[in-house]
């Protein structure tokens, strides 16, 4: 299958399409070699290509295996049963990631150094690392260091993803630490020119793109925190001490696309006007979950067309629902009106839950019930409750407001609120899932794959075993744990 159609966005070309099948055209002009740019044009690409990236086939991938959503037809059908295999996400790799986001940030970077543009370099190295972490998380092991070089590295090596995050000099390899912070301090350099309008996510306010970056550092510590519980709290540490963090929801990084078609949100053309809009449906364990925690946001992240939800339960192979108008699906908290979304890259809600599971497992300073909190606090607000609503809810639902039981416990409920704020990105919740094992989801019915067990990584995608011979061959399997993923 062939699902992939070229749309031109800001006049540099993104694949906006659908698909994850592996036979595509390789035609039009690559962004990789652009002949004549400006900042102000790469970099409204290349967000909009980490953002598509984020909510495309991956989103649908993880969002399915952490069983948010139900596969009903296609790929996430087969997702849904724990199968994949080496061509499921060839365009995510090859055109989204490393031929479409990942290059421009690097081109960017080399434009703006050029020309002495400090805004839009340390824009681009904290965008640069937020895409990457995507690649590793998902993948494990991914070419990093000698990615992006051209010709000089035709065949790049695979670095480790302990050197991605930590670094490791003797190998050249910088942190993803490092090059966050390295992006931050670019932001109070002197600059020839700041971004503007053409920052589709802070509209050039380097002041938030500061309090990003410094998040995505506790977003970092946070996925390595139990492989490596001493870095993690020397960073959370250093960023506390900071105190410039995202800490409103008005500094939430956010990419929202446009509402014409060409330019919407791939989880809306998907689900609402695509060819393949019923392969999936929200998942009967989910609306169990949500129902049984009387959460007030289910009607606002899925929809109920008629008197009652309907679901389908993960891995069910039997007569679909009738109508296909009548299935919930993804509502406007997600989507947006016409497909607008925004994509939450990184948000207020985040940084709290992982405060709030900081100070209860690495004893960094913050008072996890208060942060905790915070952080139910400040997603209710974002999908639209009011401050009485939310004061009302939790006095109502004490086992949901109040952190109880041992510390596993309290973390335990601490993912699990996580889980449902982060509603739309499956690629967090499958992070925190493999991370902590929260929530606990039971297998799907007809689980197939590796022993019947859900996956713990992507499978590297064919194209890149058979071109670059520093790719494993075989290729680890879908239940090889990635190297922070400890459980």
């Amino acid at each position: 299958m062939n699902f992939i159609q070229h749309k031109r966005y800001l006049l540099i070309p993104l694949f906006l399409g659908m698909g994850a099948c592996s036979k595509f055209l390789d035609v039009n002009v690559t962004p990789n070699n652009p002949t004549s740019v400006t900042p102000a044009v790469l970099l409204p690409a290349a967000q909009a290509g980490t953002a598509f990236a984020n909510a495309n086939e991956l989103n649908r991938f993880s969002s399915t295996l952490i069983q948010q959503l139900a596969g009903a037809a296609n790929n996430p059908q087969n997702y849904d049963i724990f199968q994949t295999n080496g061509a499921d996400m060839e365009n995510q790799w090859r055109f989204e990631l490393y031929g479409g986001a990942l290059v421009n940030y690097q081109k960017l970077i080399e434009l703006a150094d050029a020309n002495n543009a400090k805004a839009y370099t340390g824009i681009a190295k904290i965008m640069k690392a937020y895409t990457f972490s995507i690649a590793t998380d998902f993948w494990g092991d991914v070419p990093y260091s000698q990615a992006l070089q051209g010709e000089s590295f035709t065949a790049p090596r695979l670095d480790k993803q302990e050197d991605i995050y930590k670094g490791n000099a003797s190998l050249g390899i910088q942190s993803l630490f490092d090059l966050v912070r390295e992006g931050v301090k670019d932001l109070d350099a002197t600059s020839t020119v700041k971004p503007g309008a053409d920052d589709l996510i802070y509209g050039g306010d380097l002041d938030k793109w500061k309090r990003a970056g410094n998040t995505l550092l506790l977003k970092f510590a946070t996925t390595i925190s139990r492989k490596e519980p001493a870095l993690a709290t020397s960073v959370i540490n250093e960023v506390l001490t900071g105190n410039t963090y995202i800490s409103a929801n008005s500094g939430d990084m956010n990419f929202t696309f446009g509402a014409s078609v060409g330019s919407q949100d791939p989880r809306f053309t998907y689900t609402a006007v695509s060819t393949f809009k019923d392969d999936i449906i929200l998942s009967t364990r989910y609306l169990a979950l949500l129902n049984s925690l009387n959460d007030p946001r289910l009607p606002i992240f899925f929809t109920k067309p008629g008197a009652n939800y309907v679901t389908i339960d993960n891995g069910f192979r039997g007569t679909l629902p009738a109508p296909v108008t009548s299935w919930s699906r993804y509502n406007k908290y997600v989507t947006g009106n016409n497909g607008e979304g925004p994509v939450r890259l990184a948000t207020n809600f985040q940084r709290a839950f992982i405060l709030a599971e900081a100070a209860l497992r690495l004893g960094t300073p913050g008072d996890p019930q208060a942060l905790y909190t915070e952080g139910i606090k400040a997603s209710m607000t974002l999908a639209g409750l009011t401050t009485d609503q939310i004061t009302a809810y939790l006095a109502a639902n004490p086992t949901v407001a109040t952190l109880t039981g041992t510390t596993e416990q309290k973390i335990a409920q601490i993912i699990t609120q996580k889980y449902i704020a982060f509603t739309g990105n499956g690629l967090e919740n499958w992070n925190e899932y493999r991370r902590t094992g929260y929530p606990v989801l039971q297998p799907s019915q007809n689980a197939a794959g590796i022993d019947g067990t859900r996956p713990v990584r992507a499978v590297y995608i064919n194209s890149e075993i058979q071109r670059n011979t520093n790719f494993p061959n075989p290729a680890p399997q879908s239940n090889i744990r990635v190297w922070w993923d400890v459980d």
